[in-house]
């Protein structure tokens, strides 16, 4: 196998599903022998496919096409970024599998694959599209009555042959092999959730590229798109308080413009003006603050950045482990997580007001200090925790 064959079959899918094809090139290809035949992997803050070149080599050309479209369907339907605990890991594989293949036609896939409707599990008369959930229920039911239910050995004969690393059970039904999803696993919930809003813009991207040229995006698709434009709401009127309260420093931009006249120096452009707020926002890394916080403290941060506002991120545990500029979209490594400290944030915000406009504390405001704030600045406590009286100066709880 070798690049040009994937790059032929990968122009093939892009004139069959251009939206997939789309989706394909956006993504990483990596052909490797460390899995027995094809999966997502990690590449940095976004997936990347791995193809086994012996295994590929073995498909027919209508096979490698569904093989990739599988792929990206996993990545499309965000199955790398559920939380399964406490779920058995094998039926999540095979309840995903049966999921998404029902947005593939039969000629694409291979013989004996996870579908609802082959001689496998034909007979459990499953429904049609009903989501992996439904079918991982469904599957377990099967499994417990294992004893009594030829249908409930077959599960569990495909459950152990995925437990054993095995493309196979005993009497040759194919099993799933997401082994590579393990790199995942270990993921920070900042971490997941970077990777998660890289895939989110990519399919939104694609999504508007494909409208934009009369195309249509396909079905499976489009319910998913409709729930990425629908944007969490903030959990504070951020738009409102900065507006009203963080005056102060701001950031001036200039813009060279053609259509509009120099009043002072005739035939040169003209200049736009735009002043932005810049906001310096701590964020509250000890070890006190749930992986959850972080993550409501990341959308919030998001909120802020979107009513315009440059945003100075500074993370503090007990001392400050980084101080950097906010992009949406940026890879953020959270660095802290030991004790609680305030002071040296508030002692960085008095040396640098004339800086920023304002500052933001994200907190669970589990600690207290005595340093006397001399800029403006709102004290933000997570869902969990409770207001802290003993701080000094406005805050707010996030509802």
């Amino acid at each position: 196998m070798d690049y040009n064959s994937l790059s032929k079959t990968s122009k093939e899918l892009m004139l069959m599903e251009p939206f997939y094809g789309l989706f394909l090139i956006s993504l990483n290809k990596e052909i490797d022998t460390r899995i027995p035949t094809a999966g997502v992997s990690k590449n940095g803050i976004n997936y990347q496919l791995i193809i086994n070149p012996d295994f590929w080599e073995s498909l027919s050309s209508e096979h490698r096409l569904g093989l990739l479209k599988h792929e990206l369907l996993h990545i499309g339907f965000f199955h790398l970024e559920y939380e399964n605990k406490g779920m058995n890991r094998e039926l999540v594989n095979i309840a995903m599998d049966l999921e998404i293949n029902q947005y593939i036609e039969k000629k694409y896939l291979p013989e004996g694959g996870c579908t609802i409707d082959n001689e496998t599990f034909a007979p459990m008369n499953l429904p049609t599209k009903a989501g992996w959930r439904v079918y991982y229920d469904l599957l377990l039911q099967e499994q417990q009555q294992q004893m009594q239910s030829p249908m409930g050995q077959k599960i569990q004969a495909m459950v152990d042959a995925i437990a054993k690393g095995l493309s196979q059970t005993e009497d040759g039904t194919p099993v799933p092999d997401h082994s590579t999803w393990e790199e995942f696993e270990n993921l920070s919930e900042a971490e997941k959730k970077l990777i998660k809003s890289q895939i989110e813009h990519t399919l939104s991207q694609i999504a508007e590229q494909i409208e934009k040229s009369r195309g249509h995006v396909p079905g499976e698709m489009s319910s998913i798109m409709k729930k990425l434009k629908e944007k969490e709401a903030p959990r504070f009127d951020w738009r409102g308080y900065l507006r009203r309260f963080a005056g102060g420093s701001q950031i001036v931009y200039t813009k060279k413009l053609r259509r509009k006249d120099n009043k002072r120096f005739e035939d040169n452009p003209g200049l736009k003006i735009k002043q932005r707020r810049h906001v310096l926002v701590a964020i509250d890394t000890s070890g006190s603050v749930s992986n959850k916080e972080l993550l409501e403290f990341f959308q919030e941060i998001d909120h802020i950045n979107a009513t315009g506002s440059d945003i100075t991120v500074v993370q503090c545990d007990s001392a400050i482990g980084s101080i950097m500029r906010y992009k949406k979209g940026d890879k953020i490594k959270i660095v802290g997580r030991g004790g609680t400290s305030f002071d040296p944030v508030l002692e960085y915000y008095n040396e640098n007001t004339r800086k920023y406009s304002c500052l933001i504390y994200l907190t669970d405001g589990e600690c207290s200090t005595d340093v006397v704030v001399r800029g403006k600045m709102l004290w933000v406590i997570s869902t969990h925790a409770q207001i802290n009286k003993s701080l000094k100066g406005p805050q707010i709880k996030l509802n």
